[in-house]
């Protein structure tokens, strides 16, 4: 259960930048915080009730203060990152580390699209070593993190085919995908195409079935997805990670990590006009419920977004 609550403001550490927040964006990882599923999320996020009482990760706002350690950011700097002290919130303090110079050709609120779901699509994409050339293939590709994957993808150089509902075709052909699969008509699993790399978001096919998509040596990127009460997606990749060594095929469960040097490497790509955040819907803070119910619906565009 959500509620709003006056807190106190965060203590910031010596290497701290307090950050002023003007708005966060919604991730999956909020909600499994939130309902304490799939269990084994509680193992790191607190058995009986969450560790930290607020979530959110993605913030962008305005330096408030820094730490004396603090080098690369002054106060009044606009910023964004991702926050492990929970960005629900008017203040957060992030260590400088964490923090990046918010792109100068986008808003705080399309900034805040950013954090998690870029970096997740960064960092999946070097497991498999995307480059010219490649074909790839992305599932979920009109959410947050598959948007991000599409686009960045295209970045790289690679020819990209993008799978989704029917209904949100044209918004993952608009973000730069050559090619696009309906998934309640054509199963991309069918072996009538060969894939260098495969970015599972959604966990709905088998992995024996997904190998079928990729090149003898392609690569098959484990993020998210759906699963079990108990294990969720982390099942999956378990089973992954003990079938690796025994397959030529590499499949590669993504940890994805906060990174200061990614968002940075984000900044230069937003600012050349090779990634843009795509923002499905904004609310203010108080109804972060319905943001949340929203998002949980499988109905986004992009990303969601709350103002603070």
């Amino acid at each position: 259960m959500l509620a709003l609550a006056e807190v106190g403001a965060p203590t910031v550490a010596p290497g701290d930048v307090l950050i002023r927040v003007q708005a966060v964006g919604v991730s999956a990882g909020d909600a499994y915080i939130m309902r304490g599923e799939p269990r084994a999320v509680r193992l790191a996020f607190g058995m009986r009730h969450p560790k930290q009482p607020t979530i959110g990760r993605d913030v962008a706002g305005i330096v408030e203060a820094v730490g004396p350690a603090v080098t690369r950011f002054a106060v009044g700097d606009p910023v964004y990152a991702e926050s492990d002290q929970g960005g629900y919130a008017e203040l957060v303090a992030v260590a400088e580390e964490f923090v990046a110079r918010r792109p100068a050709n986008i808003d705080a609120i399309h900034a805040a699209a950013v954090p998690v779901s870029a970096t997740t699509a960064l960092q999946g994409w070097r497991l498999a070593d995307v480059g010219a050339g490649r074909h790839v293939l992305v599932t979920g590709a009109s959410g947050g993190v598959g948007g991000f994957a599409v686009q960045l993808a295209k970045a790289m150089g690679a020819e990209v085919t993008g799978v989704c509902r029917g209904t949100k075709a044209e918004h993952v052909r608009a973000i730069g995908a050559d090619h696009v699969i309906d998934y309640l008509r054509d199963d991309y699993t069918d072996a009538t195409g060969r894939y260098d790399a495969v970015f599972d978001l959604v966990a709905d096919r088998s992995l024996g079935r997904i190998r079928r998509a990729l090149t003898p040596h392609g690569t098959l990127v484990l993020s998210s997805g759906t699963g079990g009460r108990v294990f969720g997606p982390f099942g999956r990749i378990i089973r992954a990670s003990l079938m690796n060594p025994f397959v030529s095929q590499g499949l590669r469960p993504l940890t994805a990590r906060r990174n200061g040097d990614d968002l940075a490497e984000l900044t230069r790509l937003i600012e050349a006009g090779e990634v843009n955040p795509v923002v499905d819907r904004t609310y203010p803070l108080e109804r972060v419920s319905r943001a949340l119910a929203d998002f949980e619906s499988g109905a986004v565009r992009g990303k969601l977004v709350l103002t603070v």
